[in-house]
Order: structure tokens, then sequence, then C-alpha cells
């Protein structure tokens, strides 16, 4: 949203995914580098997740390991705190604004802001309270259900001019009902639940694909505007 212009985009990439590689890198070695230690020493560990705070504490001087625990809870609270505005931020003006009260005032829709903030952070609290879930789950969970869910629709809309917004709303919901039940469906193979078998954002991404093929080919695009601004954007990136 800060860009100053399309040409910077392409820069702004490559800063952005360097970025990403040199930090999932550093947390690969982590966690690797924890592993190892682990076996060599046989310390008992109760929370796998924990391993960078171990390491902190053994590795470094108290200082410097503070200065450490500190930029977790630092990155703890940035998150928190940007994940309960965009989500009151959303809930308020794609949901509330949009099909309850088109006309609410700037009053209302910080009341309602303020209530999606306590009721999302009483949920947050009840998955917190769950000891035999990890974060490494909830959001390998979350980020299944987004990919399957929005994955599909993306793509399709940046490429294939075809597809409708009822085949989008249509893979959306497949997506995320398949990621729910491929997760919570009391099925097993040779003892094995389905998550454990095969990674839900896969068959969640394959089924969406195909509901929007399917949609979209039954109730095909007519709309010329959408048609028009696809053939512009293919020929703007030619």
């Amino acid at each position: 949203m800060a860009i100053r212009s399309v040409k910077d985009m392409p820069t702004a990439r490559r800063i952005g995914m360097s970025w990403m590689i040199v930090t999932i890198i550093g947390a690969m070695a982590t966690g690797f580098a924890g592993i190892a230690y682990v076996a060599k020493t046989g310390i008992k560990l109760d929370d796998a997740e924990t391993i960078f705070i171990v390491l902190s504490q053994i590795l470094f001087s108290p200082l410097i390991a503070g200065f450490l625990l500190a930029a977790i809870l630092a990155a703890i609270m940035s998150t928190i705190s940007s994940q309960l505005l965009v989500t009151s931020s959303s809930l308020t003006e794609d949901f509330y604004k949009t099909f309850l009260h088109k006309d609410a005032s700037e009053k209302q829709q910080v009341l309602v802001g303020r209530i999606s903030v306590f009721l999302v952070a009483l949920v947050a609290v009840y998955l917190a309270y769950d000891r035999n879930s990890t974060i490494l789950t909830l959001v390998s969970n979350a980020w299944a259900g987004f990919g399957a869910a929005f994955g599909p629709v993306v793509i399709g809309s940046l490429y294939w001019k075809k597809m409708t917004k009822n085949a989008a709303l249509a893979g959306m919901i497949t997506g995320a009902v398949t990621v729910l039940l491929w997760i919570y469906l009391p099925i097993t193979i040779n003892g094995q639940t389905l998550s454990s078998l095969m990674y839900e954002i896969v068959p969640g991404f394959i089924l969406c694909s195909l509901v929007i093929y399917i949609v979209s080919n039954i109730s095909p695009q007519n709309e010329t505007a959408i048609l028009a601004k696809h053939d512009e954007m293919l020929t703007y990136h030619t």
C-alpha cells in the first residue's frame, strides 16, 4: 500500500523475499541446532517450541539473554496488537457495515470494533488453554485454511478471466470446509488421521480449484468490464 509506483514492485519483491529467506534460514538453523543439542546433552525439553529460549539462556550471558527474551515478547505483543486491529476492522467494515448496518456512524463503528476485539481476544484465550495444541499446529491449520480457501481464487482472478464471482465464493467455501473436515473428521487410515497422512491444504486447494473451474463453466463470465480489464492487464504485463 505504501509503494510509490508500479515500477518499484520488483525491487520491493526482491527485498521482501530476501529478508524472508534470511529469517526462515535462521529459524531452521535454530531448530536443527536445538535438535542436535537436546540429543547430545539429553536435557529434558517439555515444549519443543521453547528451544530458542533455552539456547539463549545457555549460550549467552544473562544480559544478552534478557534482550533476546524481551525481543520475543515484543514480537508477540506487536503481532497480537496488529492481528486484533486487523480482525476488528475487518469485522466492522467488511461484515457489520456491509451486511448489517450500511449507514453506521463512526461512533457505532468504533463500538463494534471494540466489541470485536474483546470477542476475538476471548477466542484466542480459549484456544491457548488447550495444552495439547502448539503454536506450530495452530499456524499450520490457519495457513491451510487461507491457502485452500483463497489461493486458487487469487491465482484464478489474476490469470483466468473466465472466473466468476459465484465460482470464487463457491471455491472459498469448498476449500475452507474441506480443510476443517480433513482436520476434525474422526476418520483414521491404518491408525493415522487424515491430517497426518496429508497436509490439509492439498485436498482443500485441489477441490477449491475444481469447484471454481466447474462453476465458472456452468455460468460463464459475461461482464465486459472484467474481461476488458484482464485484457488490459495482460497487454500491460507483456
